[in-house]
């Protein structure tokens, strides 16, 4: 049997005879995606060239300094996603990348302006978890005017300069946290949600998508007024003792925000018919949450698929520096997953 030609290979990775010589020879550059086409075809032919196109790809490689830009430093949720960013950063095929994560553990929007603007000097492009603010959206805007992609995670700003977006669909996350309400409890009571703040986009959705189910509802639950914990565990502590002390007829919260490490200590501390009764949903599977749940204190846990979303936001980073940048914003919508008691 001959053993497969150029031509072969060209026609196998549906390309020129001419751009399978430049990947093979180097003599002109040639876009990532087409010279990663080129191998795929060549292994699944037998091409006879296969480890030379790998070495040319690897020494072809771009590096970028990937920066991410994530909150409070104290916190287990973000070292987790510092880990798994990190982790997809070092594993992207398209590039030698490095990545650079900074914290913000002050939440007033100009330290993150601030912190933006810094993080700009230092790396190829950014993704970012924060508030929207117009201090935080004028220095997006304004990077983008010099060339320095952000792409936001988790949650949206409203800065026409961002990049693109990846996380989930928050209105339709609110309205399954707002499922689990209903068909969980056999009669309708008072339920509360928790926000950190009503800046982050994410959480303002996931509240809209609650509501907008209950609204709908034929069974006659009552909504309470929605309230802010600052992302701060203390807070959501001091906010769930009083509701449980005050609401005898409380039987759903929806923690939107950060302060779920708060909510389960005032849980466990009561440890009344009240607290066991609640059906609280939170956000994000981490150690913490996944305590939650085995002890009963959290019911369902909303969480982002972690390492799909930080792959997915590597790779949209790396295009964006790869491709000539358009006013219109990529949107990567990414499924979540649902955690209970029966299946962490």
């Amino acid at each position: 049997m001959n053993r497969p030609t150029i031509a072969d290979l060209a026609r196998a990775a549906n390309v020129g005879i001419s751009t399978v010589d430049r990947v093979l020879n180097g003599r002109d550059p040639v876009r990532a995606q087409t010279a990663e086409r080129v191998l795929e075809a060549a292994e699944r032919i037998g091409f006879h060239g296969v480890t030379a196109i790998k070495r040319r790809l690897e020494s072809d490689k771009p590096v970028i300094k990937f920066g991410f830009l994530l909150k409070q430093s104290h916190r287990k949720l973000y070292q987790m996603w510092a880990e798994t960013l990190t982790k997809s950063v070092e594993s992207y095929p398209g590039a030698h990348g490095r990545a650079i994560v900074r914290f913000v553990d002050e939440l007033a929007p100009e330290n993150t302006a601030d912190a933006l603007l810094a993080m700009s000097r230092e790396v190829d492009v950014i993704g970012i978890i924060t508030s929207d603010h117009p201090q935080i959206n004028h220095a997006v805007d304004g990077l983008e005017a010099e060339g320095i992609p952000v792409f936001t995670m988790i949650s949206d700003l409203t800065a026409p300069g961002r990049a693109g977006y990846v996380g989930n669909d928050c209105v339709k996350k609110g309205r399954t946290a707002a499922w689990f309400v209903d068909n969980v409890n056999a009669r309708p009571g008072k339920v509360a949600v928790f926000v950190g703040s009503h800046r982050y986009l994410s959480q303002e959705l996931c509240e809209m998508g609650f509501r907008s189910y209950f609204r709908e509802s034929d069974r006659e639950f009552q909504m309470m007024e929605t309230l802010g914990t600052q992302e701060e565990p203390q807070i959501a502590y001091e906010l769930t003792q009083r509701l449980l002390r005050s609401e005898t007829n409380w039987v759903g919260l929806y923690v939107a925000g950060g302060g779920v490490t708060g909510v389960m200590r005032a849980l466990r501390e009561d440890g009344g018919p009240a607290a066991k009764r609640l059906m609280v949903i939170a956000h994000e599977l981490t150690n913490e949450t996944r305590a939650g749940l085995a002890e009963g204190l959290i019911k369902v846990v909303l969480s982002h698929p972690a390492r799909l979303l930080a792959d997915t936001l590597v790779r949209a980073m790396a295009e964006a520096l790869d491709t000539h940048r358009t006013p219109i914003v990529s949107q990567h919508i990414l499924p979540f997953e649902i955690y209970t008691a029966a299946n962490i």
